[in-house]
């Protein structure tokens, strides 16, 4: 698997962490009767920080774990990579479809973010199982993916918090398309190459 395929699966995987990223932007606003706060950096950073590094370890941890099965699962790898990334990529379809739209905030802290973040990185760890059964350098994938991760949750905090509710949940539909378009080009590769 070359660069730019672990990249776009980095794209994919961060549009959940994204789209949470830019629900945080949105609800950064004043208190009552303000009429909004000015952007919060520190806030921005440490989310965007948070996100980065569950988006590179949960890849990891899945690589490690698949890697003890990895001769197994060798002659079933392209199925295994259609499934999981066509299962997490239709699944974040699913979400941004049946989320409801709301305008109601949570204040923004700390233990919000680590909660996100995790939430938001456990599908990377169905990834990550993938990488094991394919030949995938995996400190450069979970690299690309940490850092993909944080530049574009940083850059949606500061999107949300200036367009606000306008672009809802698009963020999750392009990522959930990202993921099945790498698994069907996987698939595909190896059942014709």
């Amino acid at each position: 698997m070359g660069f730019f395929e672990i990249f776009m699966i980095g794209l994919g995987l961060s549009m959940d962490a994204a789209a949470v990223s830019m629900s945080n932007g949105m609800c950064m606003r004043g208190n009552k009767g303000e009429e909004k706060a000015d952007f919060n950096w520190k806030m921005a950073f440490f989310s965007s920080l948070m996100f980065g590094i569950f988006q590179g370890i949960m890849p990891l941890i899945g690589y490690l774990a698949g890697s003890v099965f990895a001769e197994q699962i060798a002659k079933i790898d392209h199925w295994i990579a259609l499934i999981l990334l066509g299962y997490i990529g239709g699944k974040m379809l699913y979400d941004a479809w049946k989320k409801e739209e709301t305008t109601e905030c949570k204040l923004i802290t700390p233990k919000l973010v680590f909660v996100q973040a995790i939430a938001t990185s456990i599908d990377a760890l169905a990834v990550g199982v993938s990488f094991a059964a394919m030949t995938v350098q995996i400190w450069t994938a979970v690299s690309v993916i940490a850092v993909t991760t944080f530049i574009l949750s940083f850059c949606s905090v500061r999107i949300g918090k200036r367009f606000g509710d306008l672009l809802n949940h698009k963020a999750e539909i392009l990522g959930g398309l990202i993921l099945i378009g790498i698994g069907l080009k996987i698939f595909i590769e190896h059942m014709l190459g």
